[in-house]
């Protein structure tokens, strides 16, 4: 892949060292010369607007009071939250036109898609034909909303998601946006979704492929392999320290979504 160490693609905008997924984190995620990308989070609001952000609630990562904070984000109105900031800065939740106003068209751009804003959704793989093609129909308006904003921009977009649904209306809406399932335990069922939409790559947690010592397992051998052979990146999340970094760089993964760009500090 004519590289000697992962790219890295900065989690939130780099989560451990910014005000996660706002304007002010991309700007200091894309001047660092170790980003390569930057991950952010999609998912709509209750008047249909795409915004960045990654919790179901407000309650974790905002100052709004518990009326508001304790209800889910798509029962919201973009004006009724917009006022609100995230942590201890002044950034408020931005919509995706935004985000990626911010980040350089040099910086690649990670979009995880997070919720439609519907209900009746399955998490990871999907039983069957038409299940999948219902829970593509259920993301279909969003995803068209949201790549609507993405590819308008000139940076090479990956679209990740944790929902098949989410993948199939991705194919559906723009067959040539590239796609990688998000994995959570069933790496299997990882590999039948990049076989089934033709990924790019798949995101594996880090506990998939390294066992405590921060040796490769015999599943992450495969999984790294299998991927490979089919052209596909792995890119591995979360990773929050240099010993992880070195770990997963030695096992042969393709792209280190990690916390800060200090886990590759001294690297090259």
């Amino acid at each position: 892949m004519g590289r000697t160490y992962p790219h890295v693609i900065a989690h939130r905008g780099y989560a451990a060292d910014n005000a996660e997924n706002t304007v002010a984190a991309m700007r200091a995620a894309a001047s660092d010369d170790r980003t390569d990308a930057i991950e952010i989070d999609a998912r709509a609001t209750s008047d249909d607007r795409v915004i960045v952000f990654h919790d179901d609630d407000l309650s974790r990562l905002t100052d709004a009071p518990p009326a508001v904070s304790d209800t889910p984000v798509w029962e919201l109105s973009y004006d009724g939250i917009s006022g609100y900031t995230i942590g201890d800065s002044d950034e408020p939740i931005p919509l995706l036109t935004e985000v990626l106003a911010a980040i350089p068209d040099s910086v690649g751009v990670n979009l995880e898609l997070k919720h439609p804003g519907c209900g009746g959704l399955q998490f990871g793989e999907v039983d069957d034909d038409d299940a999948r093609s219902a829970a593509g129909d259920r993301w279909r308006p969003f995803v068209t909303r949201a790549l609507a904003v993405a590819i308008d921009t000139d940076h090479d977009l990956l679209v990740s998601s944790f929902y098949e649904g989410a993948l199939a209306a991705t194919r559906a809406v723009d067959p040539a946006v590239p796609v990688a399932p998000l994995v959570a335990d069933d790496v299997e069922s990882g590999i039948d979704l990049a076989d089934r939409y033709d990924a790019a790559a798949i995101h594996p947690p880090l506990d998939a492929l390294l066992d405590e010592s921060g040796t490769t397992t015999a599943a992450g051998d495969q999984l790294l392999d299998r991927a490979h052979t089919a052209d596909r990146r792995i890119n591995a999340w979360t990773v929050t320290t240099q010993q992880e970094a070195h770990a997963l760089a030695q096992a042969g993964v393709d792209g280190l979504i990690a916390e800060s760009p200090h886990v590759v500090s001294g690297d090259s």
